[in-house]
């Protein structure tokens, strides 16, 4: 009886431990919808390169005109606020579940961690708007998104930290077949977080 009561109090220790330096409730369905409204994205996105392109060319003859960049710039800010928004709601309603505060020590860490490398990565992908380098934009916003997910991943589940490794490998990627950024954004952005948030989804909100 002793070594069982001593088991269980060791047992509560490390799970108020971990809850006071990790941010465990992110919701994997947020992940989910967060691919979906990517996705969408890229969809518009391509309708909007190629109503403006008007040639049948190849990816190499594409030119893309300033008016264009913008509709993509909007596009993409549409999606990340879609995607924040989708995530703090799912979040805060997880967190009731679980009678815990959505916004504590380690929710802000999770978030200071989060966004130094995604800060950085948007100051430097508008200074390559600016110099109209477009054909790096893709790439890096995978990479430096990549970047955020495991710098964030040690306040929250580790199953972040996968999706990072995983999205910076297919930022390099793109890199390398720097003329479908595009496809490598979707299947980042998109398949990606659909992936790893289902897996979430039915691993961690499941239980809850």
């Amino acid at each position: 009886m002793e070594s069982s009561k001593y088991l269980k109090d060791i047992q509560d220790i490390k799970e108020m431990m971990s809850k006071s330096t990790q941010c465990l409730s992110l919701s994997g369905l947020s992940g989910v919808l967060a691919g979906i409204y990517a996705l969408i994205g890229a969809w518009l996105a391509y309708r909007t390169i190629y109503f403006d392109y008007s040639l049948s060319g190849s990816y190499r003859g594409l030119v893309i005109s300033q008016n264009a960049v913008y509709k993509l710039f909007a596009i993409a800010l549409g999606v990340l606020i879609a995607s924040i928004i989708t995530g703090v709601f799912y979040s805060i309603r997880k967190a009731k579940k679980q009678n815990e505060t959505i916004w504590n020590s380690a929710s802000r860490r999770l978030l200071i961690n989060f966004s130094i490398p995604l800060v950085t990565g948007g100051f430097f992908i508008i200074f390559l708007i600016e110099k109209e380098i477009f054909s790096l934009i893709a790439p890096l916003t995978l990479i430096f998104y990549g970047l955020a997910c495991v710098n964030a991943s040690k306040y929250t589940l580790r199953d972040v930290r996968y999706l990072g490794i995983t999205i910076i490998i297919i930022g390099l990627l793109s890199t390398w077949f720097i003329n479908y950024g595009l496809l490598f954004w979707a299947l980042g952005f998109g398949f990606c977080h659909i992936l790893y948030g289902s897996i979430m989804h039915f691993r961690y909100d499941g239980k809850n």
